[in-house]
């Protein structure tokens, strides 16, 4: 049941019964619940960080360094929830590459958090896709402090000055997240 947990995003703490256990009205009331459950509390949690601190926190990256959001004041973080079974999670990463490596000079810096259970499948996507900004792994208590992950991707856009200037859920357009950094960075 692995390939359900990962289209629904179900947290790893619940468990799903094998599949010859599955009827098809258990499986329509699962999803009305859990797509109900997850839409009701999505404005919640997109309007709780805005304009506010962000939270701080220190992990260590899949390099084995030490990563503490507070380190990056002064620079444009753009802080990416993410898992490797999310398609939409994947889609981002080579243009988060390429933003690391056009605006990192003028101040941007792009964190990544997977929020797999394994984390050797973070490394090894990680490897693959070549990503040249830190990772780290995340929890449960680590997405609590940004407002309840309920989707992924879910990135938040935090200034030089440590406050979030916007939150972007699921899918989104790059051209727009690029738009709403650009003029945070240095010339």
């Amino acid at each position: 049941m692995s390939g359900l947990r990962g289209v629904l995003a179900i947290p790893s703490f619940i468990r799903i019964a094998p599949r010859t256990l599955w009827r098809p009205s258990a499986l329509k009331l699962l999803l009305c619940l859990f797509v109900g459950t997850s839409v009701a509390q999505i404005p919640k949690a997109a309007t709780s960080l805005l304009h506010k601190e962000a939270p701080e926190f220190v992990r260590i990256d899949l390099e084995n360094r030490r990563l503490d959001l507070r380190a990056y004041r002064g620079k444009v973080v753009l802080l990416d929830f993410w898992a490797t079974w999310c398609a939409s999670c994947q889609l981002e990463m080579p243009r988060f590459v390429a933003w690391q490596s056009q605006y990192g000079p003028r101040g941007l810096q792009i964190i990544g958090i997977s929020m797999d259970d394994d984390p050797a499948l973070a490394r090894k996507l990680y490897k693959k896709m070549k990503l040249n900004y830190p990772v780290a792994m995340g929890d449960e208590k680590l997405g609590q402090l940004y407002g309840g992950v309920l989707g992924l991707p879910l990135t938040f856009l935090i200034d030089g000055q440590g406050k979030v200037q916007a939150q972007y859920q699921g899918e989104t357009d790059l051209n727009l997240i690029e738009e709403q950094f650009k003029p945070l960075l240095r010339p």
